[in-house]
């Protein structure tokens, strides 16, 4: 967690700015108070963090009329923030909060906001960056998860606040589904939006699912919709299932030598300096004996061995299975399933790592 704060944002990162409770930017204009001013509930996290505190603009949205699903508000405040954040003061948050006594109780619900940030370039460099680093042929098409990165950022300001209901230090990403409307291109500038919808009961705690669309010029052109996991002890838990009942894993068309470089060089490209991928002591202390791949990377290389057979538009569906250790050994495989795929990532045990489906 160190490590990720005092990490530089990649690309287009943002300015190191404080970072302030969802709810405080919503109450700034709502008490016709200018939405720069400090205020008493201001982060700790982020109040020793120079230059230029968040100021934003709110209007209200009908949570139905954008999609949202069981689980969220009914409507949400939009705060329309001047840049995309900074990791670095929102991994100090994320830290300062998985400290006893200090992370403050979690709420019950999702935040009734989403975040907005207009006019996001793309790097022509962090693409060939992230081109490279995946898999991907150099292009001046983004791959379909490059949104996700350029979007993180915001993404993060929303599960950093006190309001998220999962902390981040507790938080396992079950899975991602993107959906891409038209191709994006390197000249294209898109406008972010996110917001947190379908809080629900899992066996193992709680699930939330965290949406960031990308639009432009007003028209959506991509969605993700990443799946997080808030793990709790529940009764029963720990029960195993038995071998047998898992299938045979298709057979492998390629076998992938997965490096620890791979954990640092993604952190890079992506912003997302989760120790977990890049340091055998902070994998170590969230329970894992050596780093692992992050699954995101895992998506992306999946995609980048199917680039020359993706439709213009389609929906790539993933569920994250079990952590790719660094180094390890992965086999993929994929298969046609009617103008779709389906495709996979197995250990050389048979058991999957990542399965997942074009359609």
């Amino acid at each position: 967690m160190l490590a990720a704060a005092r990490a530089d944002p990649a690309g287009d990162g943002g300015r190191a700015e404080p970072t302030r409770d969802l709810s405080d930017l919503v109450g700034a204009v709502a008490d016709d108070r200018p939405a720069h001013q400090p205020t008493s509930g201001q982060s700790g996290a982020a109040a020793d963090q120079p230059g230029t505190p968040e100021t934003s603009t709110v209007g209200q949205v009908g949570a139905a009329a954008d999609g949202d699903t069981a689980g969220g508000p009914a409507t949400r405040d939009r705060v329309e923030l001047p840049g995309l954040p900074a990791a670095g003061p929102l991994y100090r948050r994320a830290l300062l909060g998985a400290i006893p006594g200090l992370g403050g109780r979690r709420g019950d619900g999702v935040p009734a906001v989403e975040l907005t940030v207009g006019g996001v370039t793309v790097d022509p460099q962090r693409l060939a960056d992230y081109d490279r680093v995946c898999g991907f042929r150099l292009t001046d098409r983004l791959p379909a998860a490059f949104p996700h990165v350029m979007g993180f950022p915001l993404a993060l300001r929303l599960i950093t606040a006190p309001e998220f209901p999962i902390p981040l230090a507790g938080v396992v990403h079950v899975g991602n589904r993107i959906t891409v409307h038209r191709p994006v291109t390197v000249t294209d500038r898109l406008d972010f939006t996110t917001w947190a919808e379908n809080l629900r009961p899992h066996d193992r705690g709680r699930q939330v699912d965290v949406v960031l669309v990308g639009s432009v010029d007003g028209v959506e052109v991509w969605r993700g919709v990443s799946t997080y996991l808030g793990r709790q002890r529940t009764p029963g838990e720990g029960a195993r299932r038995d071998r047998d009942e898992r299938p045979a894993p298709p057979a492998a068309i390629a076998i992938w030598r997965v490096t620890p470089r791979v954990g640092r060089e993604y952190a890079q490209v992506s912003g997302d300096h989760n120790p977990i991928h890049t340091s055998r002591l902070g994998a170590r202390l969230l329970g894992f004996p050596r780093p692992i791949a992050h699954g995101m990377w895992s998506k992306a290389r999946c995609l980048a061995a199917l680039e020359n057979r993706l439709p213009e538009a389609y929906t790539v569906d993933v569920a994250f299975k079990l952590p790719v250790p660094l180094p390890g050994t992965v086999a993929f495989s994929a298969a046609p399933d009617g103008p779709g795929w389906d495709f996979a990532l197995h250990d050389g045990g048979g058991r999957p790592h990542l399965v997942g489906t074009v359609r």
